[in-house]
């Protein structure tokens, strides 16, 4: 019997092409949903005429679809294919938790900002994996996803990912200047800063559309891996009905469909994003009627630019991607590292200033787009320890029940991240605007899992470091919902890489 693989995002594929690379047969199932033919063909249109060949009237066509997004909706091309409504996943509690479910192919891949980093080993301490295991599967994972960066101080901190022969998307000149000068500063303890690294395949156009769907799709997307999955003998692919359960015996693992047909595989490996493989794993009942799902909360803290830089940085070239990452690493602020992701300019800075206080006074909005143009924003993510938890259970009619709590400690030590950020951002010539920074909703990082988290010796609610949960032999979770925590630095390599240990070193 084949072994089966539920869902095509990132901890999918790379389960699918770990289990190929033993010489398994592989089936994996998904709902598959796809960019809307209308939608693909704007998209290649668009890539053809080139930044050359685009007028104002033109970009704002491309932009419209996300920039029309109600709160909370991330779009790309124009299109809501990638992301499923709240109520489709939630019978209640989605108020509260902004995570959202994706069934298309690639799943939220689909919408991410392509940021790359492994786990640091300090923050794995007590896991009953290592970095230091997780190495080789970095670079199994590596070798076919795209990765840009460079060798600088990042490297120090993650070793299990060198740099050499990368090459960075080039900085804007917001970074470049920062970056100038806080190195000039002097050494800043505590604080590590860098060039950002992402998934972004060589030949970028620097056009400033990464956040409305790159043209010409160099932003990595788990679907992207298809084609090459399916070039080899052994593999196919299934798209359709969701999943709904799984039932395990002797010889193999049985998955019912929502269209009420099974297939039956040797093994069974549940890769489908932690809020479909918690509804899956609560309706197949071998875990408790409740899960824990732990969350990396972020927020934003914005800073000025005391002097404008040139050439401006709404001009093109330049990209709208993370430009810097910045560690702290404070015991007194945590014990964890705080992991801060620097942004230059991008088309939205001015709508949300203009939205925000052009109304209060009229006229202003020449002034805004003025300030935008020296604006920089630090993204800042907390460790799980720090941040909000959800409760989730099934509902009668199959959805889930989410239901929030955020440590008492929470506000605070938010507070204490940003202005130890803000003190960073000041050595590099910004100035904080501390007045401004927010908190964002619980589960709207997207760096959330933990449902079953791997343990030495595992008990009911958690999985072996195979991510079997407790009493099962066959089923192995593989997505982030294994991680027994969500440090701070960015989720997707490091469950694609625990991914990849999980299908090697399955029976």
């Amino acid at each position: 019997m084949a072994d089966l693989v539920v869902g095509s995002g990132p901890s999918g594929v790379t389960v699918a092409g770990a289990l190929l690379a033993r010489g398994r047969e592989v089936v994996m199932l998904d709902v598959g949903k796809g960019l809307e033919p209308d939608r693909a063909a704007a998209r290649d249109t668009f890539a053809s005429a080139g930044p050359a060949g685009w007028s104002r009237d033109d970009i704002a066509r491309w932009q419209g679809g996300q920039v029309a997004a109600p709160p909370g909706r991330v779009r790309r091309f124009g299109s809501d294919f990638a992301m499923e409504p709240p109520e489709a996943t939630f019978a209640e509690g989605a108020d509260h938790f902004h995570l959202r479910a994706s069934n298309a192919q690639g799943g939220l891949s689909n919408l991410w900002g392509s940021a790359l980093l492994p786990y640091r080993a300090a923050d794995m301490a007590g896991w009953p994996v290592t970095a230091d295991e997780l190495a080789p599967h970095y670079a199994a994972v590596a070798a076919f996803l795209p990765v840009s960066g460079t060798t600088d101080a990042l490297g120090q901190l993650f070793r299990q990912m060198p740099m050499e022969g990368r090459t960075p998307l080039p900085a804007g000149p917001q970074a470049e200047e920062f970056l100038r000068r806080h190195l000039s500063a002097g050494p800043d303890p505590g604080a590590t800063l860098g060039l950002a690294r992402q998934a972004v395949a060589p030949g970028c156009r620097a056009c400033g559309q990464c956040l409305h769907g790159c043209p010409w799709r160099l932003i990595w997307s788990a679907a992207q891996r298809l084609p090459a999955l399916a070039a080899l003998p052994g593999f196919t692919y299934r798209p359709g009905a969701p999943v709904r359960r799984f039932a395990e015996g002797p010889e193999g693992v049985t998955l019912t469909l929502a269209d009420g047909s099974s297939v039956t595989g040797s093994r069974a490996f549940l890769a489908a994003g932690v809020l479909e493989s918690a509804r899956i794993l609560l309706a197949s009942q071998p875990v408790p009627d409740k899960l824990t799902l732990l969350d990396s909360q972020h927020g934003f803290l914005p800073a000025l630019q005391r002097r404008a830089t040139r050439p401006r940085p709404d001009r093109m070239p330049h990209h709208t991607l993370t430009q810097l990452f910045l560690e702290i690493d404070d015991p007194a602020l945590s014990p964890y590292l705080v992991h801060a992701q620097i942004y230059g300019w991008n088309d939205f800075y001015a709508r949300d200033l203009i939205a925000s206080y052009g109304r209060r006074l009229p006229g202003s909005a020449p002034l805004w787009r003025l300030l935008a143009r020296r604006l920089m924003v630090a993204q800042i993510f907390l460790h799980s320890d720090h941040s909000a938890r959800a409760e989730l259970s099934l509902a009668p009619d199959g959805r889930l029940r989410a239901r929030t709590s955020l440590p008492a400690d929470h506000p605070a030590r938010f507070r204490a991240a940003a202005r130890r950020v803000g003190a960073s951002l000041a050595r590099g010539g910004l100035a904080p605007l501390g007045f401004a920074a927010r908190v964002n909703p619980p589960g709207s990082s997207f760096h959330a899992g933990g449902t079953v988290p791997m343990a030495r010796t595992p008990g009911p609610g958690q999985s072996d470091r195979l991510g079997r949960p407790h009493g099962l032999a066959r089923l192995h979770v593989a997505d982030a919902s294994v991680l027994p925590a969500i440090p701070a630095t960015t989720i997707t390599l490091p469950v694609m890489a625990n991914a990849h240990r999980i299908a090697s070193e399955a029976p």
